[in-house]
């Protein structure tokens, strides 16, 4: 069960792409600019999209793959469905696909066959596509927002989603088998005040964080500004944490058993 890191960059430069993960081939987790990198055939592939929130580097892709693939998909086959927060999904309808950013291609090509069907999700909520499980995890962003654990026989692969410290993340951590986490960091230690006002983790707020993480596990550092990756690591690595750390790369595979 492979999940392929599309994206992981906090904006967009030359060779930064924001947010996107690829589980197995057909059930993207996030789609932000990443999603830009799969292949025509590789887009149509897609049946499930979830979202971890409605910010752009997050939704991005999801109005514009659906318009790339609406013509190489079959009318035989059902629409990609959008999972998200019920409030995700109203950020969708009325700022995304509202006719004037963007047509609504939850009524595209026809309202009786569109090419989009938006899903809600509940905090809690496991999610099953075929064999495959994944749990929403809860997040404290400035809109409502969620994490994500993928559920594998042996393990679990997290994705925190965009967050501020949340002990409520690590009393649910405390009852997984968390094989890889994948957390974000979007700033600096001397950014700390604008991390607070935005809801993102700094280093030293990261450091506090992890010491919640009772259990031996792979740490990967997602959403570092374009231009900050050396900067946010140094700060990172000079925690001395207690968890193997590292910066996601994009086109990084990562198993799970």
């Amino acid at each position: 069960m492979p999940i392929r890191v599309l994206g992981c960059s906090g904006s967009i430069a030359a060779g930064c792409r924001t947010t996107a993960f690829l589980l197995d081939e057909d059930v993207l987790i996030d789609a932000g600019t990443g999603v830009g990198d799969l292949t025509l055939d590789e887009l149509a592939r897609v049946d499930h999209i979830l979202l971890s929130h409605s910010h752009l580097d997050h939704v991005l892709g999801v109005p514009l793959l659906a318009d790339s693939v609406m013509r190489r998909r079959s009318s035989k086959r059902p629409p990609i469905v959008v999972h998200g927060l019920p409030a995700t999904l109203d950020a969708l309808r009325q700022h995304i696909f509202n006719g004037a950013i963007w047509p609504d291609f939850t009524r595209l090509p026809s309202a009786e066959q569109p090419i989009l069907r938006l899903e809600p999700f509940q905090l809690g909520d496991v999610l099953t596509f075929g064999a495959r499980r994944v749990e929403v995890l809860p997040a404290l962003h400035t809109v409502p927002a969620v994490g994500f654990a993928v559920l594998g026989a042996q393990g679990c692969w997290v994705f925190t989603g965009d967050t501020a410290p949340n002990p409520a993340l690590w009393q649910r951590l405390a009852h997984l088998k968390v094989d890889s986490l994948v957390i974000e960091t979007a700033f600096r230690n001397d950014e700390q005040q604008l991390a607070g006002v935005s809801r993102h983790l700094h280093p030293a707020a990261l450091g506090r964080e992890l010491q919640q993480l009772q259990q031996p596990t792979e740490v990967f550092i997602t959403h570092i500004k374009p231009g900050e990756l050396d900067a946010v690591m140094a700060e990172i690595h000079a925690l001395d944490p207690r968890h193997p750390v590292q910066a996601l790369v994009a086109g990084q595979v990562m198993p799970l058993a």
